[in-house]
């Protein structure tokens, strides 16, 4: 099975969908996410959005890139960054030397207004990841 980190600044929304997507794809992949700077905890409306998918995501946990960095993490296969601030960022290095890529997406947690406006910046990211995810697992040959 391989391995893919998906990479963002706060690992609150974006990272957290990308990873319980492709997991849930059961595609040969396994997934984790991390964050440059997490929030230390996972956007509400990011699991509302995975629920009304039909997706469990487990337990996830907002956590630092830094627990895939060190001594004894898992190497992975492919590191992805969702969103541009953690593009930009000097990253740790990684064990095993893997391939990188950079998908951006629009932050929804960073989304203004009532509540329905929220929820539709989420569903519109979740659309927008699950679709290039989708592209990258046929680009792979695993879909």
């Amino acid at each position: 099975m391989r391995r893919l980190l998906f990479l963002c600044t706060g690992n609150s929304a974006r990272s957290i969908l990308a990873e319980a997507y492709l997991n849930h794809k059961e595609a040969g992949w396994r997934a984790y996410s991390a964050g440059s700077q997490p929030t230390g905890r996972v956007n509400p409306l990011a699991l509302a959005t995975l629920a009304a998918h039909g997706i469990d995501p487990g337990a996830p946990i907002s956590k630092s890139w830094d627990a895939f960095a060190g001594a004894g993490a898992p190497a992975m296969d492919l590191v992805v960054t969702v969103c541009d601030s953690a593009a930009g960022e000097t990253c740790p290095i990684w064990p095993g030397a893997p391939r990188v890529a950079h998908w951006g997406f629009a932050d929804p947690a960073a989304a203004q207004g009532p509540e329905e406006a929220r929820r539709a910046a989420f569903e519109t990211a979740f659309r927008e990841i699950s679709a290039r995810i989708d592209r990258f697992l046929a680009e792979e040959g695993a879909a």
